[in-house]
């Protein structure tokens, strides 16, 4: 997969933006009434939690409402679809996926309680965030060729951590053990909280998640990073090396969307991608974007859905390929 990530072709995008929303509409100026539930498919403490956080603790204040994340991991994303599909259709609950909900339980499930195309409306796009290869300390590598030299002397007897199967930090695992010609043993866990303590523990090999889930870690020099599965090195943090300088064209990114369900007034889908554009271009949440290495683009309700439409056109043959490790 060769895509350009919101941090290369935000200037690009922002041409085809518009702006302009005019008037808003009476239904929009009432919105919301009551406060806003948003589910989310990843735990408590994962890097889109994280995220999601940073973003509803400004929405809250905007709206002048409570915004409640309700997290709901397990399955795929299968849980959290459930719960959305449950959801009163009063335009008062989201959805803010991990992206493997939208690119691969699609694949993978064929019995999904909500079709993407015609019960879910796209809204925003938040920003898109890399992924990040890290091990424990007692593992005894320094660089992910040395990684995955120990892998190729030992099939495997190494493991990696990630959150549930088939989410895409478990997809950019498998795929990185299919690219680097090794052999990894995949363990699940609901939340990156869980597999971080087994990694720091060393119990566990390795792990792949977000950058925001090891940001203390990595000060504390508590784990190995490795590298960030973005095509270069970032340019916060110039000294991780990206996955490609070892394993040539590896690119693989986490992004986060809100949607709404279908029949949510035009007006208010507006509104909200309105506001989420304000409250992401706030000079601290910027700040703190970039330290969790997370990329913000602004896009409209149509280029988001465009959007997700490119994901999965890129990830389809990529989940086919590897599979749902089980």
């Amino acid at each position: 997969m060769t895509r350009l990530y919101c941090a290369r072709t935000l200037a690009a995008l922002a041409i085809l933006v518009v702006t302009a929303l005019g008037g808003v509409p009476a239904q929009a100026q009432s919105w919301p009434s009551k406060p806003v539930k948003i589910i989310m498919a990843t735990a408590a403490g994962s890097a889109p939690d994280v995220i999601a956080r940073i973003v509803t603790d400004r929405l809250s204040q905007t709206w002048g409402q409570q915004v409640l994340i309700i997290n709901r991991p397990g399955a795929g994303g299968l849980i959290a679809l459930q719960a959305l599909a449950a959801a009163e259709r009063d335009g008062h609950t989201l959805y803010l996926p991990s992206s493997s909900s939208l690119v691969v339980l699609p694949v993978t499930n064929a019995n999904l309680p909500l079709s993407i195309e015609r019960d879910l409306v796209p809204i925003a796009l938040v920003g898109e965030q890399p992924f990040m290869i890290v091990a424990n300390n007692t593992l005894g590598v320094s660089t992910l060729a040395e990684f995955i030299a120990l892998a190729k002397s030992k099939p495997k007897e190494l493991t990696y951590a990630a959150n549930f199967r088939g989410s895409l930090p478990n997809m950019t695992g498998e795929w990185f053990r299919d690219r680097a010609g090794i052999d990894l043993t995949f363990v699940p866990y609901p939340g990156a909280p869980q597999g971080l303590q087994d990694v720091l523990g060393g119990r566990v090999s390795a792990m792949v998640e977000g950058l925001a889930a090891f940001v203390g870690p990595m000060a504390s020099n508590s784990i190995k990073p490795l590298g960030i599965t973005s095509p270069k090195r970032l340019p916060n943090y110039p000294n991780l090396p990206a996955v490609a300088e070892t394993v040539q064209g590896f690119d693989s990114r986490g992004w986060f969307v809100f949607l709404g369900l279908a029949g949510t007034p035009g007006d208010v889908v507006k509104k909200i991608n309105a506001d989420v554009r304000s409250v992401l271009d706030v000079p601290e949440v910027r700040q703190r974007f970039e330290t969790l290495a997370t990329y913000v683009c602004h896009l409209s309700p149509e280029q988001t859905g465009q959007f997700i439409r490119d994901e999965q056109a890129a990830w389809r043959p990529v989940v086919q390929k590897v599979g749902v490790t089980q």
